[in-house]
């Protein structure tokens, strides 16, 4: 299995669409057996599930993600755990551990219209990363159900 996460600085990156960098982990046997750091060498948001996909990455720890990037993941067979933040090494141990605390329903609602960015360096969704905007349900591959709340 190969889990990749969102990442700058040593933490989970907060824009999964301005993501620079992931950390790439390889798991056996519930273990990680190797982790690389890796360019996206500017992909951006339509780019980066085909990015993952060719990396054959099975599972993204995220922070904040819009529901089109939630919609071409799936399309790829890739499980998202989303709203996470803190220490990117920690978040893959606790999901190893089966304890990763995430927000399956976070979304990013923006498109950096009307003069909104997402802090400083990119960071955070500036309260723009909601909760109650758009649920995607995974039913099975390539089958989606979108619900707007």
């Amino acid at each position: 299995m190969k889990i990749a996460v969102t990442y700058e600085n040593g933490d989970v990156f907060q824009h999964f669409g301005h993501t620079a960098t992931f950390k790439f982990y390889e798991i056996k046997d519930n273990k990680i057996v190797s982790s690389e750091v890796v360019n996206t060498n500017g992909s951006g948001h339509g780019a980066l599930s085909a990015f993952l996909g060719n990396h054959n990455v099975n599972k993204l720890i995220c922070g904040g993600i819009g529901s089109g990037a939630k919609i071409a993941l799936n399309e790829k067979n890739i499980e998202i755990f989303g709203g996470v933040t803190g220490n990117a090494d920690k978040n893959v141990e606790d999901y190893l551990a089966g304890k990763l605390k995430y927000d399956p329903d976070r979304v990013c609602s923006h498109h950096h219209e009307d003069g909104h960015d997402c802090g400083e360096n990119h960071q955070g969704c500036s309260g723009n990363c909601d909760s109650k905007k758009t649920t995607i349900a995974a039913l099975k591959p390539g089958s989606l159900l979108l619900k707007r709340n």
